[in-house]
């Protein structure tokens, strides 16, 4: 094996940052590029948006006020940034004033209507009516801003199936809504626009993003690369490695896919090559990596808070039940890049350090306890709103530990208004998909679709897990994450907890699925932020993506399918023993590892074609014990009880026949 001693480079070219940085905005938005009056301005509103939801954070704001305050700041900052074509980002325009400062006019009138205003839901006046109407267009403008043109199409599409339901086909009709039947529930209640998206966005997702503006503001993000590479450095497989810890740490505060590749990207990219990967299989990696920040405790991705709120529990309950197929799934990703580091021979990387890992940790360590220290609030017994704002303030006090890392009143400005300005996209996303929602509440659409799934797939649990994950993808291929999960949590959703599945497991499937729009073309932004960073074909990178992501991926079918699979949800299954947690744990790891070998055609050594069947066999039967269970019985015609002990069998047969016979020669 060839050796090389080399340093990482930490810079890419400015014109790949800048490529890269265009699949952020095709995330987050294309923002204004403003200087002078026009940014200080903006600054001080977002400033101002995040003072508001910190002293609502700490101090009891009625829940309608705090959803309308917050909607108004994110419809005047979204204006104001986000322009309405990219040929018109070198300055504010008057139209973008007018219609921020009509957005922040009509919910002045609704938040000072009160009662009265709430009242009128059902009946609403004439001008009601017409603010409604004005107020719905511009919450679908700057969702187009923000997310692209998909969101708004699909709101309009459910906003029409609301009026038309006489005259659609069965199953599908309904009495069908007039305009101000509609724009009251939309706009008036707080079943539509002002639902429970919005209020998750409000008291939630803003804190988080703020949360993750003052840890990067802080230099926690370059600590947790900087640390991750001391860790690794210096084998074959640490580049690989690396990438892994790096985005397991990095992706907890960020909540990001695409913002965790790029800025993991922009630093690993370099070594990576040095270390052998091919630029498709680094960009693959650097994407795959990047996903698990939407899955990763303690912030996963704004969607996780959203799971909370559907199912009435704590936002600590969703961080318990994120933990085991977190670890599962960075397990898997960690064997993938372990087997490549073998497969194609990969190169040592010496990463020259300024520091030790125990000089590091000593001087920088301190950005491990702000990192856990929501957890650790909401263990004490805080709410999560209040977790997240003592953490913020902890987040604050502890930078001033170094000087470097100090948030002095310059970065502190930069990091408030980062916050909030973060906070854009998914509050949008929440608004907009309000619209979904209150169309699915108002016609009853959502116990319809689950009927109609159920009855393609003839009741059975495994076709309706699989039409599920199919419509959750294939929506998620069009909208982000968030929207992905909030309309088919409320469409999807019922299919399968009517057949018997658990409604936190129902919803942590939809949940997991949602997050494969993230490494999936025509919306592959991660993948393509990866290729644009390692110069690869972004097509060939998606497809390394996939592979690297896809056995992990196989876990949300365990939880819905298998009885015992609620044990990776930290759930006791029936009758069952902490014990039953644990070997369903370790049979699904070793399940996700064989199919790991499978899928990447190597082991011990480049396995042969039986090898690879076999390892297939055996992950399957670790994976899913219980579905294949039926299987084997209807083949073979014998009761089978425990095919998971068969498939460490075979497993465990496959590496003793390549531990003996002879090494393979690696061709590159």
């Amino acid at each position: 094996m060839n050796t090389k001693d080399t340093q990482a480079s930490h810079e890419v070219s400015e014109d790949t940052r800048r490529l890269a940085e265009k699949f952020v905005e095709a995330e987050e938005g294309a923002v204004n590029r403003l200087a002078g009056w026009a940014g200080i301005a903006v600054t001080t509103i977002a400033v101002a948006m995040t003072l508001f939801h910190l002293w609502a954070a700490y101090d009891i704001v009625p829940t309608q006020k705090l959803r309308y305050t917050h909607v108004a700041f994110v419809m005047m900052l979204c204006f104001l940034l986000f322009p309405v074509a990219i040929r018109f980002r070198d300055r504010i325009r008057w139209w973008d004033v007018l219609a921020g400062l009509a957005s922040v006019g009509i919910l002045v009138y609704a938040i000072q209507g009160g009662d009265d205003f709430t009242d009128r839901a059902t009946s609403p006046n004439d001008l009601d009516t017409l603010l409604g109407v004005i107020f719905i267009i511009l919450v679908l403008e700057v969702a187009r801003r923000t997310s692209g043109p998909i969101m708004p199409i699909v709101g309009i599409f459910f906003i029409l199936y609301a009026i038309l339901g006489p005259y659609l086909p069965q199953p599908w009709t309904h009495r069908g809504y007039d305009f101000p039947r509609l724009v009251g529930h939309l706009f008036i209640t707080l079943e539509g626009i002002f639902g429970v998206p919005v209020d998750v966005s409000a008291s939630l997702i803003v804190l988080f993003t703020i949360y993750g503006a003052f840890l990067n503001h802080s230099g926690a993000g370059k600590f947790f690369i900087d640390f991750s590479l001391a860790m690794m450095g210096g084998k074959p497989n640490s580049a690989g490695r690396a990438v892994v810890l790096s985005s397991f740490l990095l992706g907890g505060p960020s909540g990001s896919g695409v913002a965790t590749t790029v800025m993991i990207g922009t630093v690993a990219s370099p070594m990576l090559s040095k270390a052998g990967f091919r630029p498709d299989a680094a960009g693959g990696l650097l994407a795959a990596g990047g996903l698990g920040a939407i899955i990763s405790p303690p912030v996963l991705g704004a969607a996780a808070f959203l799971i909370a709120e559907f199912l009435k529990i704590s936002y600590l309950d969703v961080i318990w039940m994120a933990v085991i197929p977190t670890c599962l799934y960075y397990f898997s990703l960690l064997i993938m890049v372990e087997l490549d580091s073998h497969r194609f021979g990969a190169h040592d990387v010496i990463f020259k350090q300024e520091m030790s890992v125990w000089q590091m940790t000593t001087r920088y360590g301190f950005h491990f306890i702000s990192l856990i220290a929501v957890v650790i609030f909401m263990v004490m017994g805080y709410s999560p709103t209040l977790s997240v704002f003592y953490s913020i303030m902890l987040a604050l006090l502890m930078s001033f530990l170094t000087s470097e890392t100090a948030l002095y009143p310059k970065k502190l400005v930069r990091a408030m208004a980062d916050g909030s300005i973060s906070a854009l996209g998914a509050a949008t996303t929440c608004a907009s998909a309000g619209i979904i929602v209150g169309v699915v509440t108002l016609t009853g659409l959502g116990l319809k679709f689950s009927s109609i799934v159920i009855a393609y797939a003839g009741g059975s649990l495994l076709l309706t897990a699989i039409y599920t994950g199919l419509i959750v993808w294939i929506i998620g291929l069009a909208v982000p994450v968030t929207a992905s999960y909030i309309i088919c949590a409320v469409i999807a959703a019922p299919a399968l907890i009517k057949l018997g599945v658990p409604d936190f497991a129902a919803h942590m499937f939809i949940f997991y699925y949602a997050v494969l729009s993230e490494v999936s073309p025509p919306t592959a932004l991660s993948p393509f932020a990866a290729a644009a960073i390692t110069g690869a074909d972004p097509y060939r990178t998606t497809l390394q993506a996939w592979k690297y992501t896809l056995p992990a991926f196989l876990v949300p079918f365990v939880f819905v399918l298998d009885p015992q699979g609620v044990g990776l949800l930290m759930k006791l299954p029936k009758d069952g023993s902490i014990w039953d947690i644990i070997w369903i744990t370790f049979k699904t790891g070793a399940g996700l590892a064989a199919l790991a070998a499978a899928a990447q055609s190597w082991a011990i050594r480049k396995n042969t074609v039986l090898e690879t069947v076999l390892l297939t066999i055996a992950g399957l039967l670790l994976v899913f014990p219980s579905l294949l269970e039926g299987l084997l019985e209807w083949i073979t015609g014998l009761d089978i009880p425990a095919p998971g002990p068969i498939g460490l069998t075979l497993a465990v047969l496959v590496l003793m026949m390549q531990k003996l016979m002879p090494i393979q020669p690696v061709t590159r």
